[in-house]
């Protein structure tokens, strides 16, 4: 493609309007993104609650009076219970980051992270008094003292070693979600380490069927955890995955521009293959895979910055660590492989006709976007938060959106001591503000102090949609 072409087809991405297509030829709509499942949610969090009597059921029945009533035995049980629940939280949370589309779509990227987190510390915790009240049960039993008796398992018991290997790996996994931690972590170490969840899996279930007293002699309750490890290995091989490969190789993305929107921000325009198949909504994101070396193993998660005008994606990123710094440097033709989309920062999250859209910085991208797709109906205002005023990307492009919409434009810049989004600043700025589905999207700090402030102005948690960058 000449460089004459390339810049008209970033030009038109950037706007994404309808249009000409090259040659004249009248540009292809795209396919709307789904809405998602009613009741989806509700339907998650029964089926885990089934799965959870279940769990303890298949500690409870594997217990006898003779069992509990043997030395250490109360310490024993209390151990074999407490692993199986650390077991059974591990398999949910990789569930609820195995990218299923139906619950991404019902729930939001952000509500399932927080539920992995809230859920994090605890198979942690169950694990290691899993290991302890083991140890000392066994040790009552055998009537030796705790550290032979933990020397005895590592050194007798098939797959205690490795399991030990395998709490180690959940314990620098568990380290690595802190916050601080987080902060303080480059985006490609905080995800190798996260790969080690899987093989921590991996050994633990291996010691599980072997050394649990739960699954010896019961074949149902070997079936049942069986047929769990399988579905939840089945569902992260299918949609982490099979899908994203296949999606990948239809689609056929390659790059063909990359050119500066502002200080450290660059737009990556993409051109593929049926791309009017790919159901899209306005505000999701894909994770990204830029196919060349030193880039190609890593996948981070960009939100579109437009809607797709087949053949052609754009993604605008900001200079936030190696790789997205590293995009200004992406040549034309460089092949793409995508997983997504993802993400509940949607039309179909609002509850009304009437939308407040809020973006600071680089975080205009999925707000820029979600603008383009919501129905033509819908009344908008829009509030662009930046330090300086090179700092409002897209800026022109909103401003067009908005204007057609006949919508209202608010640019607040300056830093966050002389330019206020508190409470009061925010209602006098809308003053219908609680009667409207706010979106909002920026930098985690940005983000918590804004929506703090439109709870405090009236505004219902359910109108109320939060899309975060943090990993």
């Amino acid at each position: 493609m000449s460089s004459t072409a390339a810049r008209n087809v970033a030009a038109r991405s950037r706007l994404g309007a309808a249009g000409d297509g090259p040659g004249g030829r009248r540009a292809v709509r795209h396919r709307p993104g789904p809405a998602p499942r009613q009741g989806m949610a509700t339907a998650v969090l029964t089926l885990a609650g089934i799965g959870l009597g279940a769990t303890i059921g298949t500690a409870v029945t594997a217990e006898s009076k003779g069992s509990l009533a043997a030395a250490g035995g109360w310490a024993t049980a209390a151990g074999r219970l407490s692993g199986l629940l650390g077991a059974y939280l591990m398999l949910v949370m990789v569930l609820l980051v195995a990218r299923l589309p139906v619950l991404e779509r019902a729930v939001g990227q952000d509500r399932i992270v927080a539920w992995h987190r809230r859920i994090g510390g605890w198979p942690i915790v169950l694990i290691g008094l899993h290991a302890v009240l083991i140890t000392v049960g066994y040790a009552a039993l055998d009537r030796s003292g705790v550290l032979h008796q933990a020397y005895t398992l590592l050194d007798s018991y098939p797959d205690v070693l490795a399991a030990t290997v395998a709490f180690g790996l959940l314990i620098a996994v568990g380290v690595s979600s802190y916050r601080r931690a987080r902060r303080r972590l480059r985006y490609e170490t905080w995800w190798t380490v996260h790969l080690y969840t899987y093989l921590a899996l991996a050994l633990a279930f291996s010691h599980q069927l072997a050394n649990g007293a739960s699954f010896v002699g019961h074949p149902l309750a070997r079936l049942w955890w069986a047929s769990m490890w399988g579905a939840v290995v089945g569902t992260v091989l299918l949609w982490r995955i099979g899908v994203p490969l296949w999606r990948s190789l239809y689609h056929r993305l390659r790059v063909v521009d990359v050119r500066q929107e502002g200080p450290g921000v660059y737009s990556v325009v993409c051109a593929g293959e049926h791309l009017e198949r790919l159901a899209v909504s306005g505000g999701q994101f894909f994770q990204w895979r830029f196919l060349k070396p030193g880039f190609w193993w890593q996948a981070h998660p960009y939100s579109l910055s437009a809607l797709p005008r087949p053949p052609y994606l754009r993604v605008t990123v900001k200079d936030l660590g190696d790789h997205s710094r590293s995009l200004g440097s992406l040549r034309p033709g460089t092949f793409v492989a995508i997983e997504g989309p993802y993400g509940a920062f949607t039309r179909h999250s609002r509850t009304g006709d009437r939308v407040l859209l809020v973006a600071a910085g680089v975080g205009v991208t999925p707000v820029r976007a979600l603008l383009e797709d919501l129905p033509a109906g819908v009344d908008v205002e829009v509030v662009l938060r930046a330090s300086r005023p090179e700092d409002l990307v897209l800026r022109d492009e909103v401003a067009a959106l908005v204007k057609a919409r006949r919508g209202r434009l608010h640019q607040l810049v300056g830093d966050r001591h002389t330019v206020r989004t508190d409470a009061a600043a925010l209602s006098t700025l809308v003053p219908d503000l609680h009667q409207r589905d706010a979106y909002v999207c920026g930098p985690d700090g940005f983000s918590d102090r804004l929506v703090a402030a439109l709870r405090a102005a009236g505004t219902p948690a359910e109108q109320i949609h939060r899309e975060e960058f943090a990993f």
